[in-house]
């Protein structure tokens, strides 16, 4: 038996002595308390009737430099990170989107450089965009952009170029990062030689 059938066994049991309670006992308090059991045991049977999803933390993107030979293999990568480890489209919307926490994002790669893209992205709170989607003064969008270079995200750099690569390209702008900018990570490990040689 499955831990969930175990506790809406145990559910049931309790909503029983409860009405239990409630038939067979005159006692006041005591109806009261049969009555505070039902109502505890529902709503645990309910509790319990709800399908659990478990809650992990987004796939790990790990590419390999060596595979990315033209730009738009990067917007690929690129792509990959804004909706999984990157987590942007969990604020901004590709289209026009009433709920969206933040700007939209459709056609950024045509109205804004690269340069200010890695400006946006490096240090978010340079620039305060206001929503204008609404009667009357613009006002804040309500979440804060956080710096996606630093944790809890923590974008390596050649992951940030991926992201304005596929920003440029969702616009239908020509990709202006090359994968020349690719740095090659560096081995952890020939690193500790190196350390331990002196």
């Amino acid at each position: 038996m499955s831990e969930v059938a175990l506790l809406q066994v145990i559910g049931l049991c309790v909503v029983g002595i409860g009405v239990a309670i409630l038939l067979f006992i005159k006692a006041r308090f005591l109806r009261v308390v049969g009555f505070v059991v039902i109502v505890l045991g529902i709503f645990a049977l309910i509790a319990l009737g709800v399908p659990q999803m478990a809650s992990l933390p987004p796939a790990e993107e790990v590419f390999d430099v060596a595979s990315i030979k033209t730009p738009a293999d990067m917007a690929a990568i690129g792509q990959k990170i804004f909706f999984s480890k990157g987590q942007c489209a969990l604020c901004h919307s590709i289209g026009p989107s009433e709920a969206a926490r933040c700007p939209d994002l459709k056609g950024i790669g045509a109205k804004l450089t690269r340069e200010f893209l890695y400006e946006s992205l490096t240090q978010p709170q340079a620039y305060i965009y206001k929503d204008f989607r609404h009667e009357g003064p613009p006002k804040d969008y309500p979440a804060r952009m956080p710096y996606i270079n630093k944790n809890p995200i923590g974008l390596s750099n050649n992951e940030i170029l991926s992201v304005i690569a596929f920003l440029q390209q969702m616009s239908g702008e020509s990709i202006t990062v090359s994968p020349s900018e690719i740095v090659q990570p560096v081995k952890t490990a020939a690193v500790m030689q190196v350390a331990h040689a002196r």
